[in-house]
């Protein structure tokens, strides 16, 4: 059973893409079952999976507005605003996240390339970043996690002698 089998025409929904929203439209026999028209005036095809008409998504990105929980998602403000060389370089590289109406930061790679060159165009720098790195672990850090598993090895030994 799919997420929105049971959807209905006027359901409240969220969108990862392009933030609040109501189904406008409901197509029993298609694949693209549900319209969806969002606050900015967007309207998008969406399957029966959450999963939208356009894009490189595989993914759900469409919710029922009460069922989604929005705090592991990245709304942090920009800090930096890049020039256009170093977003042709990010981009380049992959390592390039835009801002979707939304508010949410996504890979360039998941949005539509056609939203990306019309920010572009548009000369909205602001909407660009670079990819948020995980920070690594300190030597400090892996040697603690090294001491750890070698004292837990050996007291499993100690417990199989004891045994024996």
């Amino acid at each position: 059973m799919a997420y929105f089998d049971n959807a209905k025409v006027g359901d409240k929904v969220y969108g990862f893409v392009f933030g609040k929203g109501k189904i406008i439209d409901i197509f029993p026999d298609s694949f693209y079952s549900l319209m969806v028209e969002f606050k900015n005036g967007y309207e998008v095809p969406y399957n029966a999976d959450g999963i939208p008409g356009w894009g490189n998504f595989k993914k759900q990105t469409l919710f029922y507005k009460d069922d989604i929980d929005l705090k592991s998602k990245d709304f942090s403000p920009i800090t930096d605003v890049l020039t256009f060389e170093k977003i042709i370089k990010l981009r380049e590289n992959g390592d390039l996240e835009v801002r979707v109406p939304s508010g949410i930061w996504k890979s360039i790679k998941k949005v539509d390339n056609d939203y990306v060159e019309e920010m572009l165009e548009k000369e909205n720098l602001h909407l660009f970043r670079e990819k948020k790195r995980k920070p690594k672990k300190s030597k400090n850090q892996k040697k603690k996690k090294d001491k750890v598993k070698v004292s837990q090895e050996k007291k499993k030994k100690k417990k199989s002698k004891k045994e024996k």
